[in-house]
């Protein structure tokens, strides 16, 4: 089996290279919060420096408990022994995924590492077509043909994983989707893999996350970390909330033996920061407010780019993704640029405007499809000044280097559309 990057990653250094060369970027291809940690949580990391014993392989207790405090809160009561940390929810996911075997559903469009690691563990993902407005949650009366066919075909589908809210579409699932989501997985006897590492970062306060755990508790595993609501990507900690039934207590035991072969345990001082951010102090509420208030203006802000542009885009409620659509421009795409597929859009777009963006056929889409996901995080700046500016301001997409990027991308729109211009424009010069 060929194994290539991770789109996303492989994205990132493509722009990043871009910039070596001193090339213009606009960068849009990469899922990374770009904040600056809080100096509480740099102050809360420097206590545990001391820690440098390989610690429990379920992670250290403290974190545990605190996880599972978080958890309660948000109404889903969770027994701290139920609980295991990693060194992000990532392999985490992986850990679950060659604990349960078999082959797994997913939304199409869905996060480019689900169907990935499914691969890895040596197994097949099942797509489910769904919605961009759904939220990352497969549509259940499609996921039950798809079970339920699969099935009648010799393939052993055991679980079912849902994004709320969601990467690639930053779209967060109603209530009833969930509900009937977990319905169909007590009736086809899934269990359900429930991704909400961007719980936290939801719009809006009226906009309400559903987790599956509210519905089918038995058989939903949660994850989670701190990758994203505190901008944490490089501290690489997780957590899984597993089921109180015989489920969880069997996952715990597998994942307990994955994990020791693996990674044996999570690194100890980040294990105590973490401890002390999934206790929610009101510093770091605070800075979670502000950052999903930055998220929402920005990603506002470049879906009104794109529809001034005639491209289609549902509205963003929640993290930092947009998932615009182009089909509007198919003509026009094919007769102008010679582009007739996602991936050729997304490619002339990186190579011609240094404009990174993801095809939805990295997301289990068709190529023919011309959506993609753009993420609009790392337009907040390049500097810790920056971005930090980008927080405190009351109107982010006022400051110069925020409207810079925004500008830039409405002059990339128009010169993709009416490439003609940019021709009359260079006779004229």
């Amino acid at each position: 089996m060929s194994i290539t990057v991770s789109a996303t990653l492989a994205v990132n250094e493509a722009l990043a290279l871009r910039r070596h060369q001193g090339l213009p970027v606009l960068p849009m291809g990469f899922g990374e919060a770009g904040l600056p940690v809080h100096p509480v949580m740099r102050d809360a990391l420097s206590t545990g420096g001391d820690q440098n014993g390989y610690g429990p392989v379920a992670g250290l207790r403290e974190l545990r408990e605190a996880a599972a405090g978080y958890w309660q809160r948000r109404d889903l009561p969770t027994d701290p022994d139920l609980v295991v940390a990693g060194p992000g929810s990532k392999p985490l996911l992986y850990a679950l995924l060659l604990a349960l075997g078999g082959d797994i559903a997913v939304a199409a469009p869905s996060w480019v590492s689900y169907a990935a690691q499914t691969q890895l563990a040596g197994s097949r993902p099942l797509f489910v077509p769904t919605p961009p407005a759904q939220g990352g949650v497969p549509d259940p009366e499609l996921l039950v043909q798809a079970v339920t066919e699969a099935r009648a075909a010799g393939r052993d589908v055991r679980a079912v994983i849902t994004t709320s809210p969601d990467n690639p579409t930053g779209t967060v699932a109603s209530r009833g989707t969930v509900r009937r989501l977990a319905q169909v997985a007590r009736e086809l006897d899934l269990v359900v893999i429930s991704d909400e590492i961007y719980r936290d970062l939801v719009h809006a306060p009226t906009t309400v996350v559903h987790s599956p755990a509210e519905f089918a508790p038995e058989r939903t595993v949660v994850t989670t970390g701190l990758s994203k609501n505190l901008a944490l990507g490089g501290w690489r900690i997780g957590v899984v909330r597993l089921p109180h039934s015989e489920l969880g207590r069997r996952l715990r035991a597998d994942l307990l033996g994955i994990a020791s072969e693996i990674w044996s345990s999570p690194s100890g001082p980040v294990q105590r920061a973490a401890a002390y951010a999934f206790g929610e102090p009101p510093e770091i509420v605070e800075l979670v407010d502000r950052s999903r208030r930055l998220h929402g203006i920005v990603a506002r802000a470049v879906a009104e780019r794109f529809r001034a542009a005639g491209v289609t885009v549902v509205a963003p409620q929640a993290a930092f993704y947009l998932y615009p659509d182009f089909e509007a421009w198919r003509e026009r795409l094919a007769a102008e640029h010679g582009v007739h597929t996602g991936p050729q859009l997304a490619r002339m777009l990186l190579e011609r405007y240094g404009m990174g963006a993801l095809a939805a056929a990295e997301f289990g889409e068709s190529a023919d499809a011309l959506r993609m996901r753009v993420a609009t995080s790392l337009l907040y700046g390049e500097t810790e000044e920056q971005r930090s500016g980008a927080l405190e301001a009351d109107d982010p997409t006022a400051l110069p280097w925020i409207r810079a990027h925004l500008d830039r991308l409405s002059e990339v729109l128009d010169d993709v559309y009416r490439p003609e211009r940019a021709v009359l424009g260079a006779a004229a010069g």
